[in-house]
């Protein structure tokens, strides 16, 4: 697989997020020995750019990438996050802890169950509003200090905070939602509110925070740049599963999908103009929009693995960005 560049090491151009292998997505389709062994054929595929959390699955899917990673833990980049702490599974209700005390001690508990010494990019998964956010990035700078981190990174903030952090210590990384549905971090408007996954700010959006990370030598990390399946035109309302987070959320009602359906049209449109497949089409646009993003898929199907770091070897076309860039708002909010 083609690379790009996180912090001076290489990684392959398409990553992968780990979250549905434990939660949140198609719960009838978990399987933790499956999951091991995909995590292991995107490794050899070149996919070495690979996200966890301690809030998915309450710890679990840590513990599939550290079963999984086991002997080949130095061929990969390996993301977690602290900052979001599972309340209860069933219902995937959560709430926020920015504590240092907390930063320190989720750290600790996620090296354990990955069974490594270090991570390479430890993010805080979302700003806690009642903690300032320099005593956050202060406990977790001290972890760098320490050698149990090498790199800092965020999600779903705003510039304004971005600029905060990193004032105190580098970021390395950004990790935001980003696809052909929701162009948020690029300082598009009407998309976010409510839930767990909105960014906290005064309500005038994040800003442009991709252009932000190119600006200040951080990587954007694109998640869901599918649109949580909808874009590859092989997700439904109707076919979504009970407790399956899509089901709660406005872009994924009836009405929603239905005028959505247009994004789905046009991606496909350029994938049979180009003889590909529309979730390779949605991948490389996210690609496209800076040598610093490096979007990470998730799956737990190895045809779609293959599918999704197809996308590192395309290449839109300006005439295809144009089409792709021309899309309307999606409608309905992300959360």
């Amino acid at each position: 697989m083609r690379t790009r560049e996180f912090q001076g090491s290489p990684v392959g151009r398409v990553g992968l997020g780990l979250m549905g292998m434990s939660w949140a997505y198609s719960a009838s389709e978990r399987d933790d020995a499956r999951s091991v062994e995909l995590i292991r054929e995107a490794v050899d595929a070149g996919v070495t750019f690979l996200d966890t959390a301690q809030v998915y699955g309450g710890g679990h899917n840590e513990e599939l990438a550290g079963r999984a990673l086991r002997g080949i833990r130095d061929r990969v980049v390996l993301a977690t996050k602290t900052g979001l702490v599972m309340d209860d599974a069933a219902t995937l209700a959560m709430h926020q802890d920015g504590t240092p005390d907390h930063v320190r001690r989720s750290l600790d508990e996620s090296l354990r169950r990955l069974g490594t010494d270090s991570v390479d990019l430890y993010y805080l998964h979302r700003v806690d509003p009642d903690v300032p956010l320099l005593d956050t990035w202060g406990a977790m700078a001290e972890l760098v200090a320490q050698g149990k981190v090498r790199h800092l990174g965020l999600s779903e903030v705003t510039r304004s905070q971005a600029e905060e952090a990193h004032a105190a210590h580098p970021v390395a990384a950004i990790q935001s939602e980003l696809s052909l549905w929701t162009r948020d971090a690029q300082g598009a408007a009407g998309g976010s509110a409510g839930g767990f996954g909105s960014v906290a700010n005064d309500g005038q959006g994040p800003g442009d925070v991709v252009g932000w990370c190119a600006e200040h030598g951080a990587a954007f990390v694109p998640f869901s740049p599918l649109g949580r399946g909808f874009l590859t035109g092989t997700v439904t309302a109707e076919g979504l599963e009970e407790g399956d987070l899509r089901a709660r959320q406005p872009r994924f009602q009836e009405e929603a999908v239905r005028r959505n359906q247009v994004l789905v049209d046009v991606v496909r449109r350029v994938a049979e103009r180009r003889g590909t497949t529309p979730a390779r089409v949605a991948i490389a646009w996210t690609l496209a929009q800076g040598d610093h993003v490096i979007p990470i898929p998730g799956t737990k199907r190895s045809a779609y693995l293959h599918d999704n770091a197809g996308a590192a070897d395309l290449d839109l076309t300006p005439e295809d960005l144009r089409e792709l860039d021309g899309l309307p708002t999606a409608v309905g909010t992300r959360y």
